[in-house]
C-alpha cells in the first residue's frame, strides 16, 4: 500500500514544490521508490497551472533536483487519500487543520521544520516570494535538514505496514 505525503505552501510556486522535490529524491535515494508518493499544494488558488517560481526551479536544478512541477490548490477531499500532510509554515498548518474534515485528518497535519532537531522553537520556512535568491538558497537548506527526519518517520510508518 502506497503511503502518501502532501507538501502544502500559499500558491505551490515556491515551498512547497522545493519541498516536494528534495523529498522526492530523498525517497528515491532510500529505495522507497513505489512505496511513497509525494505531491504539493497550495492553500490558495492564486497560481494554478503555472510552474514553480523561477529562482526556486534555479535553485533545485543548481543542487541536483529535479523541477517537474504544476501549481494546483489543497483540497479538503484529498485527506482521505494522504497519509501526511506537511505545512511549510504554522498559517499554512492552521488553515490546513480546519479544512480537515474530521480529527483525524487534521492530525495528519504537521509542521515540514518539525522533523528537524536543530530547528528550535521557530518552525516556519519563510515564504522567500518577495525576497531575492538568497530566501531560496535558505528555503532549500531548512528543507533539506528537515527532509532526513521526514524521511525516518515516514520509512517507519511504511516498514511498519509491511509487518
Amino acid at each position: 500500500m502506497t503511503y502518501r505525503v502532501s507538501f502544502v505552501c500559499t500558491g505551490n510556486i515556491c515551498r512547497s514544490p522545493m519541498a516536494a522535490s528534495v523529498f522526492r529524491a530523498r525517497v528515491a535515494e532510500a529505495g522507497l521508490d513505489g512505496l511513497v508518493e509525494v505531491d504539493s499544494a497550495g492553500t490558495d488558488g492564486w497560481h494554478e497551472g503555472d510552474g514553480a517560481d523561477p529562482r526556486a526551479v534555479a535553485v533545485l536544478e543548481e543542487h541536483g533536483y529535479g523541477t517537474d512541477h504544476a501549481a494546483r490548490r489543497f483540497q479538503a477531499a484529498w485527506f482521505s487519500r494522504l497519509d501526511l500532510v506537511i505545512a511549510l509554515d504554522s498559517g499554512h498548518r492552521k488553515t490546513l487543520r480546519r479544512l480537515a474534515p474530521t480529527e483525524q485528518d487534521a492530525e495528519k497535519v504537521h509542521l515540514l521544520r518539525s522533523y528537524d532537531p536543530v530547528a528550535g522553537d521557530d518552525l516556519d520556512v519563510p515564504d522567500p516570494y518577495y525576497g531575492g535568491l538568497d530566501g531560496f538558497e535558505e528555503c532549500l537548506e531548512m528543507v533539506e535538514a528537515a527532509s532526513t527526519g521526514l524521511l525516518a518517520a515516514v520509512r517507519e510508518e511504511v516498514e511498519g505496514r509491511a509487518i
